[in-house]
Protein backbone atom coordinates (compact mmCIF):
# COMPACT_ATOMS: atom_id res chain seq x y z
CA UNK A 1 0.00 0.00 0.00
CA UNK A 2 1.41 3.40 -1.04
CA UNK A 3 0.88 6.92 0.27
CA UNK A 4 1.61 8.45 -3.15
CA UNK A 5 -2.01 9.38 -3.88
CA UNK A 6 -2.98 10.28 -0.31
CA UNK A 7 -3.77 13.92 0.42
CA UNK A 8 -4.08 16.22 3.43
CA UNK A 9 -6.76 18.91 3.56
CA UNK A 10 -7.65 21.73 5.91
CA UNK A 11 -11.10 21.01 7.40
CA UNK A 12 -13.43 22.18 10.15
CA UNK A 13 -13.26 20.90 13.72
CA UNK A 14 -16.74 19.46 13.33
CA UNK A 15 -15.65 17.40 10.31
CA UNK A 16 -13.08 15.40 12.32
CA UNK A 17 -14.63 15.40 15.80
CA UNK A 18 -16.33 11.99 15.57
CA UNK A 19 -13.29 10.43 13.86
CA UNK A 20 -10.97 11.56 16.67
CA UNK A 21 -13.36 10.44 19.39
CA UNK A 22 -13.48 6.97 17.79
CA UNK A 23 -9.77 6.60 16.95
CA UNK A 24 -7.69 8.64 19.42
CA UNK A 25 -6.59 6.87 22.60
CA UNK A 26 -8.15 9.62 24.75
CA UNK A 27 -11.54 9.11 23.14
CA UNK A 28 -12.37 12.78 23.61
CA UNK A 29 -11.70 16.36 22.55
CA UNK A 30 -13.54 17.95 25.47
CA UNK A 31 -11.67 21.00 26.78
CA UNK A 32 -9.27 21.12 23.82
CA UNK A 33 -8.68 24.47 22.16
CA UNK A 34 -8.26 24.17 18.42
CA UNK A 35 -7.58 26.59 15.58
CA UNK A 36 -6.21 24.53 12.68
CA UNK A 37 -7.67 21.19 11.66
CA UNK A 38 -6.41 18.70 9.08
CA UNK A 39 -7.69 15.46 7.61
CA UNK A 40 -5.87 12.68 5.77
CA UNK A 41 -7.60 10.98 2.83
CA UNK A 42 -6.57 7.94 0.82
CA UNK A 43 -6.82 7.59 -2.97
CA UNK A 44 -10.55 6.74 -2.61
CA UNK A 45 -11.08 9.95 -0.60
CA UNK A 46 -11.81 7.92 2.54
CA UNK A 47 -10.94 9.62 5.84
CA UNK A 48 -7.92 7.86 7.34
CA UNK A 49 -6.43 10.39 9.76
CA UNK A 50 -7.12 13.61 11.64
CA UNK A 51 -5.21 16.15 13.70
CA UNK A 52 -5.65 19.62 15.09
CA UNK A 53 -3.51 22.37 16.57
CA UNK A 54 -4.50 24.92 19.18
CA UNK A 55 -3.39 27.00 22.14
CA UNK A 56 -1.31 25.33 24.84
CA UNK A 57 -3.27 23.34 27.38
CA UNK A 58 -1.33 24.82 30.33
CA UNK A 59 -1.29 28.56 31.01
CA UNK A 60 2.04 30.38 30.64
CA UNK A 61 3.79 27.27 29.30
CA UNK A 62 4.64 29.20 26.14
CA UNK A 63 7.49 30.85 28.08
CA UNK A 64 9.40 27.56 27.87
CA UNK A 65 9.48 27.87 24.10
CA UNK A 66 9.29 31.54 23.07
CA UNK A 67 8.98 35.05 24.43
CA UNK A 68 5.57 35.53 22.81
CA UNK A 69 2.47 33.44 23.42
CA UNK A 70 1.26 33.94 19.85
CA UNK A 71 4.43 32.24 18.55
CA UNK A 72 3.58 28.88 20.13
CA UNK A 73 0.91 26.33 19.24
CA UNK A 74 0.30 22.76 20.37
CA UNK A 75 -0.48 19.66 18.35
CA UNK A 76 -3.44 18.68 20.51
CA UNK A 77 -4.72 15.56 18.76
CA UNK A 78 -3.35 13.18 16.11
CA UNK A 79 -4.73 9.81 15.10
CA UNK A 80 -5.01 7.48 12.13
CA UNK A 81 -6.96 4.29 11.54
CA UNK A 82 -5.02 1.08 12.09
CA UNK A 83 -4.94 -0.19 8.51
CA UNK A 84 -2.66 2.51 7.11
CA UNK A 85 0.68 2.10 5.30
CA UNK A 86 4.01 2.31 7.08
CA UNK A 87 5.09 5.88 7.95
CA UNK A 88 1.54 7.23 7.56
CA UNK A 89 1.75 9.37 10.72
CA UNK A 90 5.04 11.04 9.77
CA UNK A 91 3.71 11.62 6.23
CA UNK A 92 0.58 13.22 7.69
CA UNK A 93 2.51 15.37 10.17
CA UNK A 94 4.92 16.58 7.49
CA UNK A 95 2.13 17.66 5.15
CA UNK A 96 0.15 19.29 7.97
CA UNK A 97 3.16 21.23 9.26
CA UNK A 98 3.77 22.70 5.80
CA UNK A 99 0.13 23.80 5.62
CA UNK A 100 0.23 25.16 9.17
CA UNK A 101 3.34 27.17 8.33
CA UNK A 102 1.44 28.86 5.49
CA UNK A 103 -1.78 29.43 7.44
CA UNK A 104 -0.43 30.41 10.88
CA UNK A 105 2.02 33.19 11.64
CA UNK A 106 3.73 31.58 14.63
CA UNK A 107 7.04 29.81 15.05
CA UNK A 108 6.99 26.83 17.41
CA UNK A 109 4.88 23.67 17.44
CA UNK A 110 4.78 21.76 20.74
CA UNK A 111 3.55 18.24 21.31
CA UNK A 112 3.64 15.72 24.13
CA UNK A 113 4.17 11.97 24.24
CA UNK A 114 2.02 10.61 27.05
CA UNK A 115 3.91 8.16 29.28
CA UNK A 116 0.62 7.15 30.88
CA UNK A 117 -0.14 5.26 27.65
CA UNK A 118 3.41 4.05 27.04
CA UNK A 119 4.18 6.66 24.39
CA UNK A 120 7.79 7.79 23.97
CA UNK A 121 7.49 10.05 20.92
CA UNK A 122 8.68 7.74 18.14
CA UNK A 123 6.42 9.43 15.58
CA UNK A 124 7.65 12.89 16.59
CA UNK A 125 11.29 11.84 16.31
CA UNK A 126 10.58 10.48 12.82
CA UNK A 127 9.02 13.86 11.96
CA UNK A 128 12.11 15.84 13.10
CA UNK A 129 10.67 17.09 16.38
CA UNK A 130 13.22 17.50 19.17
CA UNK A 131 12.68 16.30 22.71
CA UNK A 132 13.38 19.15 25.14
CA UNK A 133 12.33 17.71 28.50
CA UNK A 134 9.56 16.13 30.51
CA UNK A 135 6.40 17.32 32.24
CA UNK A 136 5.35 15.92 35.59
CA UNK A 137 2.15 13.96 35.89
CA UNK A 138 -1.10 15.90 36.01
CA UNK A 139 -4.21 15.56 38.11
CA UNK A 140 -6.93 14.02 35.95
CA UNK A 141 -10.39 12.57 36.34
CA UNK A 142 -10.96 8.90 35.54
CA UNK A 143 -14.46 8.28 34.22
CA UNK A 144 -15.22 4.94 32.62
CA UNK A 145 -12.25 3.99 30.46
CA UNK A 146 -11.24 7.61 29.73
CA UNK A 147 -9.15 10.31 31.41
CA UNK A 148 -10.23 13.95 31.57
CA UNK A 149 -8.24 17.01 32.58
CA UNK A 150 -9.37 18.52 35.85
CA UNK A 151 -10.42 21.73 34.08
CA UNK A 152 -13.05 19.75 32.14
CA UNK A 153 -15.51 20.17 35.00
CA UNK A 154 -15.14 23.94 34.66
CA UNK A 155 -15.63 24.11 30.89
CA UNK A 156 -18.24 26.74 30.01
CA UNK A 157 -20.15 27.92 26.98
CA UNK A 158 -21.70 31.39 27.14
CA UNK A 159 -20.89 31.58 30.86
CA UNK A 160 -22.68 28.32 31.63
CA UNK A 161 -21.14 24.95 32.41
CA UNK A 162 -21.33 22.58 29.46
CA UNK A 163 -23.66 19.58 29.95
CA UNK A 164 -20.70 17.18 29.95
CA UNK A 165 -19.00 19.19 32.71
CA UNK A 166 -22.16 18.98 34.80
CA UNK A 167 -22.43 15.22 34.27
CA UNK A 168 -18.76 14.72 35.14
CA UNK A 169 -19.17 16.69 38.38
CA UNK A 170 -22.14 14.50 39.28
CA UNK A 171 -20.08 11.37 38.56
CA UNK A 172 -17.38 12.64 40.93
CA UNK A 173 -19.94 13.36 43.62
CA UNK A 174 -21.44 9.87 43.48
CA UNK A 175 -18.13 8.02 43.12
CA UNK A 176 -18.53 6.90 39.51
CA UNK A 177 -15.48 9.06 38.64
CA UNK A 178 -12.33 9.73 40.64
CA UNK A 179 -9.05 11.66 40.57
CA UNK A 180 -5.59 10.26 39.86
CA UNK A 181 -2.14 11.61 38.93
CA UNK A 182 -0.76 10.53 35.56
CA UNK A 183 2.75 9.33 34.73
CA UNK A 184 3.81 12.52 32.96
CA UNK A 185 4.81 13.35 29.39
CA UNK A 186 7.82 13.89 27.16
CA UNK A 187 7.93 17.34 25.55
CA UNK A 188 8.72 17.71 21.84
CA UNK A 189 9.11 20.85 19.73
CA UNK A 190 9.30 21.60 16.01
CA UNK A 191 10.53 25.01 14.89
CA UNK A 192 8.69 26.35 11.87
CA UNK A 193 10.75 29.53 12.05
CA UNK A 194 13.77 30.70 14.12
CA UNK A 195 12.94 31.34 17.77
CA UNK A 196 14.34 33.67 20.41
CA UNK A 197 14.69 30.99 23.12
CA UNK A 198 16.74 27.87 22.49
CA UNK A 199 16.51 24.83 24.75
CA UNK A 200 19.13 22.08 25.01
CA UNK A 201 18.11 18.76 23.55
CA UNK A 202 17.52 16.13 26.21
CA UNK A 203 19.20 12.90 25.11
Amino acid sequence: MSLKSWIVKSVSRKFITKFIEENHYSGSINGCKSSYHYALFNEKHELKGAMFFGGLAMANQYKRFSNKEEDVIELRRLCCVNDTPKNTESFFIGKALKMLNREWGGKVVVSYADKEYGHVGTIYKASNFKMVGEVAGAKVIVYGDKLYHDKTIRTKYKDKLKPFAINLKKALDCGDAYYKTTAGKYTYVYNLKPITIQHPLVE
